[in-house]
């Protein structure tokens, strides 16, 4: 599984209007809707099943960056969006610290394996320093896009 496969074209946000999480994920949310992802009549029930898991526990695993995600039924092929957040947002990080980078991962409830590969695959790239500070610095959905497309080629280390 690619991660460059995995981000809809659409779906990345360079810089996320949104200053909070909530207003955050609902940014990420219609940007996968808008690029195809989900039925804009899922939106209400996709930005509150999301925001369930994050009340669960915080999707922020600490180095500037959070991966929400959901499993939903309505949901027919995986489909992650990207936004990055030039001033930080407060995640309820586990290290604390605000979050730069966020990738908002839908799943279809049927593919409980895909979705596992899924998130092995996001947290790989993002476990990787080189990774997430060229992620942080990018300027435009192209950067990422390019970024995303030398992840996959293992260009970056």
């Amino acid at each position: 599984m690619k991660l460059s496969s995995l981000v809809k074209d659409g779906a990345i946000v360079s810089q996320l209007a949104a200053k909070e999480r909530d207003a955050v994920i609902a940014e990420l949310i219609d940007a996968l809707i808008a690029a195809g992802a989900a039925e804009a009549s899922l939106r209400g029930d996709l930005i509150r099943s999301v925001l369930d898991r994050e009340r669960k526990g915080s999707t922020g695993f600490g180095k500037g960056v959070a991966v929400p995600h959901v499993k939903h039924a309505a949901i027919k092929e995986m489909a992650a969006a990207v936004g990055l957040s030039s001033g930080g947002v407060d995640f309820n990080a586990l290290d604390k610290q605000p979050v730069y980078s966020v990738f908002l991962l839908l799943s279809p409830e049927n593919k409980p394996e895909d979705h596992l590969h899924a998130m092995e695959v996001i947290f790989k790239n993002l476990s990787k320093d080189t990774f997430r500070r060229f992620l942080r610095q990018a300027g435009s959905s192209e950067e990422v896009r390019v970024l995303l497309q030398e992840a996959d080629d293992q260009q970056i280390s």
